[in-house]
């Protein structure tokens, strides 16, 4: 009798095949209020390196990392019209505490702009106080009325980055700057996500920005996913609550703004980009387990894995010692499959009487003997090729499956297949991409011909990148 499948496999019902692996992987489980997740220690600790890799590159920004409160009065939301108008049907507002009816209710935290501004007026006096520089990580509240794990929830994590510049033109380089060389540098180098930056239409913008830049990836099945965004706020907010700023010729002056922020939507990227049938595959640059040592039987084996995993470490790699032989081997490795540790070295008494061990690669698949005392030398260059396979992989599957049409029939065509469409913006425009939005089609993003970003929504050339999304 043929062994049932593990998972469903992704070209039977792929968002069936995104919760099996959520589950089977033990990633995270749906919390006790609809719309919550408790994201487990596998899972978090894909997180954990998401946030060391990112919070490096922003540092290297500028940028400082700080905190503000969770409660914020909902009087701050309403003095941003469009900003409060954009958020109010996700708001979640608190209206009792401590046993009564609170004077003025609070949201909680939907994202920080007005309260963050409420201090950077407090902060900002000089020109010599600009640019300020403000990130935090922290939790968020958006009433999702679909909600699914990782992707959409009512309660996910992120970082929300906050400046104030002394002219437009910085202000509009520094959003450039996180959107290309932080994001899309980490999700491109370290998720192994060929994405796409660009610029979102007046439709798809943050709701008070006056641009948008977005990072879209394709993923397994098509479909686009929002990665994340930088964007530039012009005066909206200083306007609002007076964040101004006494310039070197005497003039007070409103600061010019930016926000952006990436969430633990990219764990959902990272399972729907790299996973397969047989479950999750981690780059290696992210991976907090590079390398699993797995013992198979017999003490001599679980002396020598631990005597490896401790040399593997001092030579700069993640790795995990499995010498739980009490456990049964099949077992353990299929866990380790579904998890998507790049690399596994097995080893059992056999093995150690040739001085061998088995190792099997998650990413390109197969297994094959090699020596024990290689390993350490050996696996850096094994990382660095499964790491550059998946990249290359993100980019071919995101290039065969995009088509250049002339029509709006045609990209929604295109993208009611299951893949997406680049189409003149000229012959798109507004009243098309409305058309599109009745089929469940949007437009991700423009790019420019060349790939690069526009710098005006009817720049000339500029293409829509068409596609349904998550």
């Amino acid at each position: 009798m043929a062994k049932a499948p593990v998972l469903t496999p992704q070209a039977d019902d792929f968002p069936r095949w995104y919760q099996d692996l959520i589950n089977k992987a033990e990633l995270a489980d749906n919390g006790p209020v609809r719309g919550t997740m408790v994201i487990r220690p596998y899972g978090y600790g894909l997180w954990e390196r998401m946030q060391q890799e990112m919070d490096a590159r922003i540092k290297d920004a500028g940028a400082q990392n700080a905190y503000f409160p969770l409660f914020i009065p909902q009087s701050y939301l309403t003095k941003e019209a469009e900003h409060v108008e954009g958020f109010a049907p996700e708001l979640a507002v608190v209206t009792h505490g401590g046993g009564k009816e609170l004077e003025e209710p609070v949201v909680v935290r939907p994202t920080s702009e007005t309260i963050i501004n409420d201090y950077f007026s407090k902060w900002v006096q000089s020109y010599r106080d600009l640019p300020l520089l403000i990130n935090q990580w922290a939790n968020v509240v958006r009433w999702e009325m679909r909600p699914r794990v990782f992707l959409r929830t009512s309660e996910f994590l992120w970082q929300e980055g906050h400046t104030a510049h002394a002219t437009y033109e910085d202000a509009r380089d520094y959003a450039a700057h996180i959107h290309r060389n932080v994001y899309g540098d980490f999700m491109t180098n370290v998720l192994g996500i060929d994405v796409v930056l660009g610029r979102k239409t007046p439709k798809e913008r943050f709701a008070g920005a006056i641009n948008t830049l977005t990072l879209e990836g394709m993923m397994g099945d098509g479909k686009a996913l929002q990665m994340g965004t930088s964007h530039e706020l012009g005066t909206n907010f200083a306007k609002a609550f007076n964040t101004s700023y006494l310039s070197k010729e005497g003039q007070q002056e409103l600061v010019w703004q930016t926000s952006w922020g990436v969430s633990t939507r990219m764990v959902g990227g990272l399972i729907m980009s790299h996973g397969d049938d047989n479950g999750l595959r981690v780059p290696p640059r992210l991976a907090h387990v590079q390398v699993v040592v797995m013992a198979i039987k017999g003490d001599e084996a679980v002396a020598k894995v631990r005597e490896l995993g401790a040399q593997l470490k001092a030579a700069g790699i993640r790795v995990h010692v499995d010498d739980r032989v009490d456990t049964p081997f099949g077992r353990r490795a299929v866990d380790w499959e579904l998890k998507g540790v790049p690399v596994r070295i097995e080893i059992g008494p056999r093995d150690l009487e040739n001085g061998t061990a088995m190792l099997a690669r998650r990413i390109p698949g197969g297994k094959e003997p090699v020596r024990i005392d290689a390993l350490a030398d050996l696996l850096p260059k094994v990382l660095d090729e499964d790491q550059a396979q998946l990249l290359r992989e993100s980019r071919e599957r995101r290039e065969s499956r995009t088509t250049d049409v002339a029509t709006i029939e045609e990209a929604s065509e295109a993208a009611l297949a299951g893949g997406w469409a680049r189409i003149p913006w000229d012959v798109l425009g507004p009243e098309g991409e409305a058309k599109l939005g009745e089929q469940a089609v949007t437009v991700r993003c423009l790019v420019a011909e060349d790939g690069s970003v526009p710098t005006e929504d009817a720049a000339p050339g500029t293409l829509a990148i068409v596609a349904r999304s998550y």
